[in-house]
């Protein structure tokens, strides 16, 4: 069952929510060609055979980063915010959802106790990588029906 959320501004998409129950047979990619972070979904049954291969070096124009959370434990909110820095909306991510942020900008508060993951492009540019600024407070979440 395709258990995917977007969160989106008017046509531009924000983030991309993969939740724990998703699931297909084969391989699922879940973006397009063109965004810089790749993920897909694959489920193959006992003997399928991946063909042993390796990466061409390909030289890409990354300008964006687009990062990704896989959620091991706990909850963590997730605030949205367009490129404006204007909030948008909420979400909470629990143990096994996975995101990816595609744009704009997001801040975090974690609900309860978080273990989890990030894979982003590199290499890393220190504080040249983000702007930081002021996010939303508590009484100002906003959760949009899915």
């Amino acid at each position: 069952m395709r258990q995917i959320e977007e969160v989106k501004k008017k046509d531009r998409l924000i983030a991309t929510i993969i939740r724990d129950g998703h699931n297909c047979d084969g391989v699922d990619f879940i973006t397009p060609d063109a965004y810089s972070q790749q993920v897909a979904y694959m489920h193959h049954p006992t003997g399928k055979v991946i063909n042993a291969h390796i990466h061409n070096l390909v030289h890409r124009n990354v300008v964006l980063t687009q990062e990704v959370l896989f959620i091991k434990k706990g909850i963590l909110r997730v605030d949205f915010y367009d490129e404006y820095e204007d909030y948008l909306e909420s979400r909470d991510l629990h143990a096994g959802d996975i995101i990816l942020l595609v744009s704009g900008g997001h801040g975090f508060q974690v609900l309860e106790e978080v273990e989890m993951i990030e894979v982003k492009q590199g290499p890393y540019a220190g504080e040249e990588d983000k702007k930081r600024f002021p996010g939303i407070e508590d009484n100002e979440v906003i959760y949009k029906e899915k």
